[in-house]
């Protein structure tokens, strides 16, 4: 999954970004009327795991910058990985943050 932030629209009131994509590529959305739905909290876990994964990544890649002797390959690796779960984390702050909108709990 690779989330271009810019080339997804907010979503319509009422609808929840997912946080998986079609095979194409194209942004999924579920009617906030399920909100307590399985697919709904199947969503919920991904973005529990999609933020785990963030973590993890995050200390992998600062150990690999206070590594002065990390190569090239181990830079691009944690770099790879370090873009990879940014994107995935945006979606959830992305998605979170329309839902909070939505609920006038936010700006």
């Amino acid at each position: 999954m690779s989330y271009d932030r810019n080339a997804v629209a907010a979503p319509p009131s009422g609808l929840r970004l997912l946080p998986w994509e079609t095979d194409p590529g194209k942004p999924c959305f579920l009617s906030a009327d399920g909100a307590d739905g399985p697919l709904s909290r199947l969503a919920d876990e991904i973005e529990e795991d999609q933020l785990r994964d963030g973590d993890e990544v995050l200390t992998g890649a600062r150990a690999v910058l206070d590594d002065r002797e990390a190569g090239e390959y181990a830079l691009r690796r944690a770099l790879r990985a370090a873009t990879q779960v940014l994107g995935d984390v945006l979606r959830v702050a992305d998605s979170r943050g329309a839902r909070l909108t939505q609920c006038g709990d936010g700006p």
